[in-house]
């Protein structure tokens, strides 16, 4: 069951981070300013829903929690380290 949840986990977050990138890159190419502000909140609200909402689960300590922390964990992770960290907004070369 905790397996399951973690894929569960995982595609949740998957799901959450299409959705904040696109309006974090859109919100940062539409401005005239400087667009680093958008891409730190993005990269800030994108860890603090894949690494903070899953400890938080994790430390629920309940099965069904302790799976899907974990899977929003190893989305923010997969994401991070796939994409070079151009879709979690950890890239340096986002800020220059």
């Amino acid at each position: 069951m905790v397996v399951a949840l973690a894929f569960a986990g995982l595609a949740l977050y998957s799901v959450l981070n299409v959705i904040v990138g696109f309006f974090i890159f859109a919100a940062a190419m539409d401005s005239s300013g400087p667009h680093t502000a958008y891409v730190a909140a993005g990269a800030a609200v994108l860890a603090l829903i894949g690494l903070g909402g899953g400890i938080g689960l994790v430390l629920i300590r309940q099965s069904w929690t302790r799976g899907l922390g974990l899977g929003l964990m190893i989305g923010w992770a997969l994401w991070s380290i796939l994409s070079a960290g151009i879709c979690t907004g950890l890239n340096p070369s986002l800020y220059g």
